[in-house]
């Protein structure tokens, strides 16, 4: 039988057909099988033997209905599968090819495991990069030859959609202050690492961008244009100012501190605490304003602390212009611009702090406004500190019912005077009235004792006698002047230092004072005792030499000499021994 009369055998072509497919699996260098839709064991080479399970129409994942698929449509299916192989998974790509023989398919497969894992670490690392740097960043971009965007990320930037800077310059959206640093990052033709550039946003407001870059080259290795990512680190720019702020007030605020607690001298210590703050605010001037040691709401600030020239004429203070907070004001003329905070102890306002400086330096900051508020509060501590120091240096220096001054005190400041320089120049002219001659002023020492006191007391008590010592207070304090000293010495004694008086200024004094008996008259013990006064007068020479104890004892003796001589008196010491003429 020859080759051709064979051919219409169906027996024979099956066979030869079944050969044919067995050869094919056999020799495929992949995985390979020869399925019956039927059933039965399929045939497969040796690297097709993971697929053997899959070709049992009881698997979940049976690649039955795909073979089907095939045999009905007589076209070719493909399906990736997983499958384990020795151990571990595996995925192969299968192409189901239906065959001559009814019922039966080819099923050859490739090994993609490799490719697919590959694949999917890829697509995993680029989204994982993906997520980084959207993470990490705000936006990216590229610019072209040009220097214009031509990509920005999808969300956009600074408030613009990514449409509307693609083809934009990108120093148009620079702050005016920082175009040239924009300029180099976005066109830098080298790598350029976490540069902060200031930009506006869609809104106008400013962004500070932390900006990296990278030049792009093209073939020829011309440069063609950059890559760069920005972070919007505003936030933390302003975060950081406002940490430099904070820490900026509290180093001058504790300097403040620092000088009241190491200043020894009070007086000295709100002088130093006006320099401080003035310095660092930019002041070109400071005054602290304290209460007067006097209660009640009306009494007067008085400037106890300056730095820099005037101050008093920039400012009106009043209780009710104080407020809370602090408050700016310009000057009348529009040269100056003052900053002014009310200082306090629990609560109450017991003086100022004023910082001034010419307008054209421009307006006080929120800043400003904090620290000389932080400072008044402080001063506010101070000035009741200081103001208790005075309150106590005044005590142990008055008299604690005329408030005069005391023994110690009185003395304590005409030794002062007396070896001080003088401050009155006596001038003298010589017998033909052509020459003078100057030489330190003199001054004078009356000592004062009441008469007849102790009448007063018995006749109508101890409270009407202090009635008494005040009227003489009044009448001694309404014939001296500012430059005088008055002091209760005692008892019923009381002494004045007359500044630059001579012996007929001291008499016309003491006689001024004598004349005002008629106020001393309701304070009679009875009509044969009368309440005056005896005034010692001595004259001091700055020439003289002569010191405290023998001044007082001349005034003294001559107290005493007046007494005798009747009472309600005066009575002048003669200079002592060897005094110049």
């Amino acid at each position: 039988m020859t080759r051709d009369e064979h051919d219409d055998d169906p027996s024979r072509f099956d066979a030869q057909a079944a050969t044919i497919a067995s050869a094919t699996i056999l020799l495929h260098p992949g995985p390979a099988a020869i399925v019956a839709l039927g059933g039965g064991e399929a045939l497969c080479n040796a690297q097709g033997e993971p697929l053997r399970p899959l070709f049992s129409p009881e698997a979940a994942d049976s690649l039955m209905p795909v073979i089907r698929s095939a045999l009905e449509t007589g076209v070719p299916q493909q399906k990736v599968v997983d499958v384990g192989r020795d151990g571990l998974p595996a995925q192969f790509d299968l192409t189901i090819l239906p065959t001559a023989e009814p019922g039966r398919v080819v099923v050859i497969g490739r090994d993609v495991t490799l490719e697919r894992t590959l694949r999917k670490a890829l697509t995993d690392s680029r989204q994982r990069y993906k997520d980084f740097v959207d993470l990490s960043i705000d936006f990216t971009w590229e610019t072209g030859p040009d220097g214009r965007f031509v990509f920005i990320s999808p969300d956009g930037a600074l408030g613009y959609a990514a449409r509307d800077l693609v083809g934009a310059l990108p120093w148009t959206l620079m702050d005016i202050t920082d175009a040239q640093s924009g300029a180099t990052v976005f066109n830098s033709p080298v790598r350029v690492k976490d540069v902060d550039i200031w930009v506006r946003r869609r809104d106008g407001t400013l962004a500070c961008l932390k900006t990296s870059s990278m030049p792009v080259f093209d073939a020829d290795g011309e440069w063609s244009g950059g890559r760069g990512v920005c972070h919007d680190i505003t936030e933390q720019r302003d975060r950081d100012k406002a940490l430099a702020r904070a820490l900026n007030r509290q180093r001058v605020v504790a300097n403040v501190e620092r000088t009241f607690r190491d200043e020894i001298d009070p007086s000295n210590m709100l002088n130093v605490a006006a320099e401080a703050l003035a310095r660092s605010v930019g002041g070109e001037g400071c005054l602290i304003y304290r209460a007067a040691l006097d209660d009640g709401p009306d009494r007067p600030f008085l400037p106890r602390g300056r730095f820099g020239e005037g101050g008093d004429e920039k400012v009106v203070l009043t209780l009710e212009a104080l407020g809370e907070g602090a408050h700016a004001q310009t000057t009348p003329d529009g040269k100056w611009t003052v900053l002014i905070a009310a200082s306090r102890y629990r609560r109450q306002i017991n003086g100022a702090v004023v910082l001034w400086r010419r307008i054209e330096r421009g307006a006080w900051s929120e800043d400003d406004h904090l620290l000389i508020v932080d400072v008044a509060n402080q001063i506010g501590s101070a000035n009741e500190q200081i103001g208790q120091h005075d309150r106590i240096i005044s005590m142990s220096r008055t008299d604690g019912l005329t408030g005069l001054l005391n023994r110690r005190a009185f003395f304590d400041d005409m030794d002062r005077r007396l070896k001080g320089p003088p401050g009155l120049v006596e001038r003298r002219a010589g017998e033909d009235g052509a020459r003078r001659s100057e030489r330190p002023a003199r001054s004078a020492l009356l000592y004062i004792d009441l008469d007849n006191f102790k009448w007063v007391n018995d006749a109508h008590g101890h409270l009407r006698g202090d009635e008494a010592l005040m009227t003489v207070r009044k009448i001694l304090t309404d014939h001296t002047r500012a430059t005088d000293i008055v002091a209760r010495l005692g008892g019923d004694e009381f002494a004045i230092w007359l500044e630059g008086a001579d012996a007929e200024a001291a008499s016309a004094k003491a006689a001024e004072i004598l004349a005002e008996d008629a106020l001393l008259r309701p304070f009679d013990g009875s009509p044969d005792r009368p309440l005056s006064l005896s005034i010692g007068l001595a004259i001091h020479d700055p020439a003289s030499g002569e010191g405290v104890e023998d001044l007082t004892a001349r005034a003294d003796m001559a107290m005493y000499a007046a007494k005798h001589g009747g009472k309600g008196r005066f009575s002048l010491s003669p200079p002592p021994p060897h005094t110049p003429t």
